[in-house]
């Protein structure tokens, strides 16, 4: 390949002006689609037209330099960004989010047990702001935005209303109670006099145990959300988690991941922002398949089976909400399952 990396420099520039080429490339030519032996300069275009209609100046050589050419058509090359583009309908794996977030991601469609409508599922704090539901943080109605905040959604990129979501149980919370604030209130406003740099706070600690870190939203229209998972197809059932299982995702930030998973039943602190944390029980962990603007995404098997619903992780780790705790607290199920 050395003496054909020296013939592809020395014709680059050429190859690159002609109309119609988008690239090239080192590779071994191609022959009604199977790869042969016989080195070649690889010429990709936006789409292969006979030398007949071509002007000569714009036509690939058959060779360079005694090296075979062989001319790829690729289409126009362009960014892939359809995960944080505005889509009607969208599809799970694109960017959502709740309009004070930054974008998460549109995990799955399930249909509401209740009404038997189709709704949108992913993160509490995704489509709700990781409310406990007593902060202010989000309010039943809020609007979603596809895509969310950070890719650019704004008031005209609405796709659904928060229709429900699991309250977020912090370990340690502002105490709820009218009386404990008003001492509060009372003390602090002594400290500003005599110690103007301290505070005093009353906190709670939270003794329930989350299961789940899921929401639901209710799509503004039916035909404006798709049940087809971005790059993965459509969900074919449910499946217990087991150790050593291979896992997948489709999600807003890294696209198509998969992993294995490590440890089942387990419990674990999660630091929800600086300074509040809450402790889940009964979760999934697998390796690393997940970055921030995952969170939300559905987790699946080789086959497509529903596996959990991801919504935490590390460089090292990722943490996943299993798919029958998600489905029964929300009251919804997956189409196909």
């Amino acid at each position: 390949m050395e003496r054909l990396s020296r013939v592809l420099r020395q014709h680059e520039k050429k190859l690159l002006s002609l109309e119609n080429v988008v690239g090239v490339g080192l590779g071994y030519k191609i022959v009604r689609n199977k790869i042969t032996d016989k080195p070649a300069i690889m010429v990709f275009v936006k789409r292969k037209i006979s030398d007949e209609k071509m002007l000569g100046r714009n036509c690939v050589p058959k060779s360079l330099s005694d090296t075979l050419t062989d001319v790829v058509e690729v289409g126009e090359v362009r960014l892939l960004e359809a995960r944080v583009e505005k889509a009607r309908p969208a599809k799970p794996g694109m960017s959502i989010g709740h309009y004070k977030i930054t974008a998460g991601t549109f995990g799955a469609l399930v249909i509401d047990k209740k009404t038997g409508r189709p709704l949108i599922l992913s993160n509490n704090h995704v489509l709700a702001n990781a409310t406990d539901g007593n902060d202010g943080r989000s309010a039943i109605g809020d609007a979603i935005l596809q895509p969310g905040a950070h890719d650019g959604g704004t008031s005209a990129d609405v796709i659904a209303y928060l229709e429900r979501f699991v309250p977020i149980a912090k370990d340690n919370a502002p105490s709820p109670c009218p009386i404990a604030q008003g001492i509060e209130k009372v003390i602090n406003g002594l400290l500003k006099v005599v110690k103007p740099d301290y505070e005093i706070n009353f906190i709670k600690k939270s003794s329930s145990k989350n299961l789940v870190d899921a929401a639901v939203a209710r799509p503004v229209r039916d035909e404006y959300v798709s049940g087809e998972i971005l790059g993965l197809g459509e969900v074919k059932g449910i499946l217990e988690p087991k150790i050593g299982m291979t896992v997948q995702k489709s999600g807003r930030t890294t696209g198509i991941t998969s992993s294995q998973i490590k440890a089942l039943n387990v419990v674990i602190k999660v630091m929800l922002s600086p300074g509040e944390e809450a402790t889940f029980h009964d979760q999934i962990l697998t390796g690393p398949m997940a970055q921030p603007g995952d969170s939300g995404s559905l987790v699946v098997d080789e086959n497509m089976r529903a596996v959990g619903l991801l919504f935490a992780g590390s460089d090292q780790a990722t943490l996943i909400n299993p798919i029958v705790n998600v489905l029964k607290t929300l009251q919804v199920e997956l189409p196909g399952a």
